[in-house]
């Protein structure tokens, strides 16, 4: 007599397994962000989103990988802003959209800048923080512009890395001093300093004379 077939078990749902991971790292990032690291206890993440500890273990095996899962997401979702911000043709103002995305991303979502400082402090044996793994995995569109734009004589002949470290850090900088400072200066007013102190200031003198004949009133004396 042939074996009664076996009963399959309930069939995974990716979507649903996606909307629970989500609200996972949601209340988590915001607790961390809040509470720190050393503070936050898994049973509190479980008691903000009505479930049980063993729920959370189930998407999260221990809360070191939980707290990095969700400064992960975070920097995820700062790539794919960046990117869909730079919308423009030409190459410069890519660039300039690129630094507006990123400081509005930050003033939007100042828990990941919290994170990521909680990241440095309570990760020491990490070699590379999260942070930095995402800059250097998504530097290459950049360069592409940069280089293009050195190509075509609109901006200085410096070395690429130069140019981008140097704008890097920059806005590096200015997050967390953001952050830190709590500084009301429109998006506006600081990505066009950054652009004015920074990209201007590497522009080529047949491109400045460019930009300015541009910028001038119709009708005004050169």
């Amino acid at each position: 007599m042939d074996a009664p077939p076996k009963r399959l078990g309930r069939p995974k749902d990716d979507q649903l397994t996606a909307r629970r991971t989500d609200e996972i790292l949601d209340v988590a990032a915001r607790l961390f962000a809040a509470r720190g690291y050393p503070n936050t206890d898994l049973q509190v993440v479980a008691d903000e989103l009505g479930a049980g500890k063993g729920t959370i273990y189930r998407y999260f095996p221990s809360k070191r990988e939980l707290f990095l899962a969700a400064v992960d997401r975070g920097m995820q979702r700062l790539t794919a802003y960046i990117a869909g911000s730079m919308t423009a043709a030409d190459a410069l103002d890519q660039i300039e959209q690129g630094i507006r995305g990123y400081l509005e991303f930050f003033q939007a979502n100042p828990a990941l800048a919290e994170l990521l400082i909680q990241e440095r402090a309570e990760f020491r044996d990490r070699a590379k923080p999260t942070y930095c793994e995402y800059r250097d995995a998504n530097v290459e569109k950049f360069e592409g512009l940069v280089r293009g734009l050195v190509a075509a004589g609109r901006l200085r002949d410096l070395p690429l890395e130069v140019i981008c470290g140097v704008l890097g850090d920059l806005l590096y900088g200015t997050m967390f001093t953001n952050y830190f400072a709590g500084r009301s200066r429109s998006l506006e007013q600081q990505t066009g300093e950054i652009v004015e102190v920074v990209l201007v200031g590497l522009l080529t003198d047949a491109e400045r004379e460019k930009r300015r004949s541009a910028e001038a009133p119709e009708g005004s004396a050169p």
